[in-house]
């Protein structure tokens, strides 16, 4: 945006040239025309107008002379815009593509199986003890004691003391003061101007150019590996025992019946063997009894370590190539030139002034005053208090102590112990190879585009106007240019005119004969 302003202002600049160049030639015109020292356009004094000479202004008629008009017009001026053009890039990326495998691999899991045994515990239980204590306690009584105390008093005491009072008086006094008076001062004053210049350089800039290529790299699998250690275990078991046991004979009845009285080796009678049991005696029996054993085992225990392991593959690396370029630019600068113009200045001179104040000013005078002091005395003076005070006191009170006694249990109590089973287990294994994918994407670009303006000039243009002719008097002079610069010069008429003045003193010319 500041650049098209820059560029405006530089054809701006460029368009007044020629503006002024013309004004320049249309005063020059106009200075022939309205009859310089040579000139015989409206004739002087004694020219062989037809007008009549000196005559009156209305025998002299009318004539047309040209005036200096500004006006505004439209002129084309080419600038530079940049719009916006979106535009379209193609780019390759690396996709990584999963890849499923499925594995089977045998897991030894432990399984748990509950067991019961009894188990003897210790609880404790409280028993409540009666005990007696001593302890001292703080009995509080009360005791008068004298006491002796201070007291301030106050006693009042008169003083005379002398002061100083400024009192006031005022005078009159004439004081000299300074006031700036404002004035006006024409300054000729120089300024710079920054004219646009253009400039076309060529740079050379580094371009990242992209390249795909093969590489060969490696990369780390970790892999599960049984491996199988021996554990030792502790087994419980046992075996069933026959033994040789004496039981008392008891054919009649009871756990002796099976036997049908024919432990005791006597001749009982079948219908009463045993007549009574203490001439019966005992027997042998064989009873069967569950031995334990525990045993210490070796057995095998498979366990999976995870092992890395370096496998080669190839993939493809996307790199970039520098690659030189050249561009041609244009380089606006702005170089310096110096102009001159004269401006009022407002400045100030010092001024020195004179008034009359009144002053105020204060004379000291001495006083007297008399004031009261108060003082404050010390007197001692005795009271009798009330202390309290404490004397100890031994008192006997009685507690109860509670101690815990142990006392043994027995209680059914439910384990669990682990049994290693192995079964086989499917797991997934994913795995990524690289693919390339190319992708398409849309970015903008800024493109200067050459526009044409229409641009407001001020352009000077000579009008035509008629006006009375006046060869030998003043005011619109013979040239008839009211207000031009060289409206001035035709006044004097004539080389041969009857005017005092010479030709070449334009501005100093008397006006008539």
């Amino acid at each position: 945006m500041i650049y098209q302003e820059v560029i405006v202002v530089r054809k701006l600049c460029f368009g007044l040239v020629p503006m002024v160049a013309l004004l320049l030639a249309c005063q020059q015109v106009e200075a022939k025309q309205c009859g310089g020292c040579e000139s015989a356009a409206c004739g002087g004094c004694e020219s062989a107008d037809p007008c009549g000479g000196c005559g009156d202004a209305g025998a002299c008629g009318t004539r047309t002379v040209y005036q200096r008009q500004y006006v505004t017009e439209m002129r084309p001026v080419t600038c530079t815009e940049y719009t916006t053009e979106t535009r379209e890039r193609t780019y390759t990326v690396m996709k990584r593509v999963p890849k499923t495998e499925e594995k089977t691999k045998t897991v030894t899991v432990c399984v748990p199986e509950t067991k019961t045994k009894t188990v003897e515990y210790t609880v404790m239980k409280n028993v409540e003890e009666t005990k007696t204590a001593e302890y001292t306690v703080m009995v509080p009584y009360t005791e008068e004691v004298e006491q002796t105390y201070t007291v301030c008093v106050p006693v009042k005491e008169e003083k005379t003391s002398t002061y100083t009072v400024m009192v006031p008086t005022q005078e009159e006094k004439t004081v000299e003061y300074t006031v700036m008076v404002p004035y006006t001062e024409e300054v000729e004053q120089t300024y710079t101007v920054c004219v646009p210049v253009k400039e076309e350089k060529t740079a050379t800039y580094t371009v990242q150019v992209p390249y795909t290529e093969q590489v060969e790299a490696t990369r780390t699998v970790t892999k599960r590996v049984p491996v199988t250690t021996m554990k030792t275990v502790q087994v419980r078991g046992g075996h069933w025992e026959t033994q040789m046991v004496e039981v008392p004979c008891d054919p009649c009845g009871g756990s002796g019946s099976a036997g049908a009285c024919g432990g005791c080796n006597s001749g009982c009678d079948p219908c009463d063997p045993c007549g009574s049991s203490a001439g019966c005696g005992s027997r042998t029996v064989c009873k069967r009894v569950w031995v334990p054993t525990c045993e210490t085992k070796e057995v095998p225990c498979t366990t999976y370590q995870c092992m890395t392991e370096e496998v080669p593959y190839t993939k493809t690396v996307r790199k970039c190539r520098s690659e030189e370029r050249t561009r041609t630019y244009t380089v606006t600068k702005m170089v310096n030139e110096t102009k001159t113009r004269t401006v009022k200045v407002q400045k100030c001179k010092p001024e020195t002034r004179t008034k009359t104040v009144m002053v105020t000013k204060c004379v000291p005078e001495q006083r007297e005053r008399t004031y009261t002091v108060t003082k404050m005395v010390n007197e001692t003076k005795t009271r009798t208090v009330k202390v309290q005070k404490c004397k100890p006191e031994t008192r006997t009170r009685e507690y109860t102590v509670t101690k815990c006694v142990p006392e043994k249990a027995t209680k059914e109590v439910t384990y669990t112990v682990m049994v290693p089973q192995q079964k086989e287990e499917t797991y997934t294994v994913t795995s990524y190879d690289c693919v390339p994918e190319t992708k398409t994407q849309t970015y903008t670009v800024r493109v200067p585009v050459q526009v044409t303006k229409e641009v407001p000039v001020q352009v000077c243009k000579m009008v035509a106007v008629e006006v009375p002719c006046d060869p030998c008097g003043g005011g619109a002079g013979a040239c008839g240019d009211a207000g031009g610069s060289c409206g001035e010069s035709a006044a004097c008429g004539s080389c041969e005119s009857g005017c005092d003045s010479g030709c070449g003193r334009r501005r100093r010319c008397r006006r008539g004969c």
